[in-house]
């Protein structure tokens, strides 16, 4: 879906994105996100700085990650793929980083917690290597 999405142009707020090419999986990347989907699940909370004060770059670096530029996406609650993509496609700064070209690989985590707030703890970390 994330794909999809970068093989045509599309307006994420008022900036429109041309197509992008199409990113790869990387594990490491789903290292971090996984990692971050399960802190934010189990700790009940939600927020792109971990409770240990560490920062998305921070999390995929202690990945084994050498990046060039790195991003990430966070949701909580969507029940779906379907649901936290079109969530994403719908916050321009979401869409943006998704959209965005300098990227070319990908991964994402969805953790579930029924003890917690949002239930469903999404993390999407996007990155170039160096």
């Amino acid at each position: 879906m994330i794909n999809e999405m970068r093989a045509g142009s599309r307006y994420c707020g008022s900036t429109l994105y041309q197509p992008a090419k199409a990113l790869a999986w990387n594990s490491k990347l789903f290292a971090a996100a996984a990692g971050h989907s399960t802190d934010m699940a189990t700790k009940n909370y939600f927020s792109h700085t971990g409770l240990d004060g560490r920062s998305p770059s921070q999390r995929v670096t202690a990945a084994g990650y050498n990046w060039r530029t790195t991003g990430e996406n966070i949701a909580a609650g969507q029940k779906t793929i379907a649901d936290v993509m079109k969530s994403w496609n719908d916050s321009p700064g979401h869409c943006a980083n998704i959209m965005n070209p300098n990227f070319t690989e990908v991964a994402v985590s969805c953790v579930a917690s029924s003890n917690s707030t949002y239930k469903q703890y999404w993390t999407m970390s996007l990155g170039a290597p160096r």
